[in-house]
């Protein structure tokens, strides 16, 4: 059994340079040419910007369901009040976020360093 195994591993190990020679992967193709343009700092600011999208959409949605939450309390007391602190703990949360971006982007015009990359407030306009 042990030796049937070893063949086959042998049998692979001689077939994998073959298969890697058939893979071409050029650079200079216009398929990859973005890869080349990717960086660790590339990386790390699109990971920012993309937990502060996310942050900032979790707390958004948190704002508009306690304010479903009120608005279907029907005036009891307690309904009222944990939605009025869902509110505003969401409010927080999003003042935290933006905070935090202009932060960034303060940094990025004293320092002269691209932190968020191309992460802009989204507007309708074109």
């Amino acid at each position: 059994m042990i030796k049937k195994i070893t063949n086959k591993i042998k049998y692979l190990s001689l077939a994998a340079p073959a298969l890697a020679e058939t893979i071409n992967l050029n650079p200079a193709d216009e398929t990859f040419a973005d890869l080349t343009k990717l960086t660790a700092g590339n990386m790390v600011s699109g990971a920012i910007s993309l937990i502060m999208l996310i942050v900032a959409l979790v707390f958004f949605f948190m704002l508009i369901w306690g304010g479903l939450k009120w608005v279907m309390s029907q005036g009891e007391e307690k309904a009222v009040a944990g939605a009025r602190a869902q509110i505003t703990n969401a409010l927080v949360g999003l003042a935290i976020v933006f905070a935090a971006w202009a932060i960034m982007k303060l940094i990025e015009i004293v320092f002269g360093i691209t932190v968020l990359g191309e992460m802009t407030i989204p507007t309708f306009n074109p």
